[in-house]
């Protein structure tokens, strides 16, 4: 199947998440009251209280926001593979959601166009689109999947490609590039790094450089599963 994929016709990306707030006291009273409601099963757990786990916040979409889309696109001249990285990121989720969606609306809006990501099913792609509509923005059509059926649904996922089958199997995309022999994204930071990062030291540049990484490993992910040479780094390039 994935043979039969124009890479040319499929838009990869990564994201990173922060808690929207630095800390659990700059939450108001009902908010408060509802992440100790949502996380109630961590807490007990890991015996914390919410604001112990409030670290956490990042990964939840009602909680958290987005910092950085990283997207990768392939062009062939020639049958030479050459790969162009471009960034969304700041402090103003609302700007980085538009112009991702200015992305998809101008250049990935027909059926013939596909997302990938790892874990972008259960993580990058819904959380994009539950924070698009938080932030009153409209979804572009590969995110408004409402109603559709599952061969309907255009989106790849290098870690459930993984599976083959497996429900119960996840696998990271840093083991899965270890074993590849890809270029590990965590020679850095690590997601769980992001928030400290971010707040504490505020070098957003820093988890930019380490989403596009991230980014890059699954192109290349994607080439090994398909059995062929991964892109070399003289054919990419990061835009502005």
């Amino acid at each position: 199947m994935l043979e039969r994929i124009n890479e040319e016709k499929i838009l990869f990306l990564d994201i990173e998440t922060v808690p929207c707030e630095p800390d659990f006291d700059n939450l108001d009273n009902k908010f408060q009251e509802l992440w100790d409601k949502k996380t109630s099963y961590i807490q007990e757990k890991e015996n914390k209280s919410g604001k112990d786990v409030y670290e956490k916040a990042g990964i939840f979409a009602e909680f958290g926001k987005i910092i950085c889309i990283s997207c990768a696109f392939i062009s062939k001249i020639n049958n030479t593979k050459s790969l162009r990285i471009k960034s969304f990121f700041g402090d103003d989720e609302k700007l980085i959601l538009s112009g991702f969606i200015e992305l998809l609306n101008k250049y990935y809006y027909s059926d013939g166009f596909l997302l990938c990501a790892h874990n972008g099913k259960e993580f990058d792609f819904p959380y994009i689109a539950r924070r698009i509509l938080i932030n009153g923005l409209k979804l572009p059509k590969l995110l408004d999947i409402a109603g559709k059926k599952p061969w309907e649904i255009k989106h790849l996922d290098t870690m459930e490609l993984w599976k083959f089958g497996d429900y119960k199997h996840y696998t990271s995309l840093d083991l899965l590039t270890k074993i590849f022999n890809i270029s590990t994204p965590k020679d850095d930071i690590s997601g769980s790094d992001v928030s400290k990062v971010y707040w504490e030291e505020k070098d957003l540049q820093r988890i930019v450089k380490y989403c596009q990484k991230d980014v890059l490993a699954v192109v290349q992910l994607f080439f090994k599963y398909r059995g062929e040479e991964l892109i070399p780094e003289e054919n990419i390039e990061i835009i502005s």
